[in-house]
């Protein structure tokens, strides 16, 4: 019963931090700013960084079932 949420929980980080890394590798392979009014080198870092952390956190999750 307790390992629900904790499913719950690292299927949305994972599918968020996959999701976004896929965007932000998409939007840099493309030369495209990945986010608007930011340095290109900038957004890029910080969108991986975001997505490396929720994949670090579903990962997380999961072990704790």
């Amino acid at each position: 019963m307790e390992s629900e949420p904790a499913i719950f929980a690292g299927a949305v980080f994972s599918l968020f931090g996959g999701g976004l890394l896929a965007w932000t590798v998409t939007r840099v392979r493309q030369h495209q700013p990945v986010a608007q009014g930011v340095s290109p080198v900038e957004s890029a870092t910080l969108a991986s960084v975001v997505a490396l952390l929720a994949l670090a956190a579903g990962t997380w999750c999961f072990t704790r079932l």
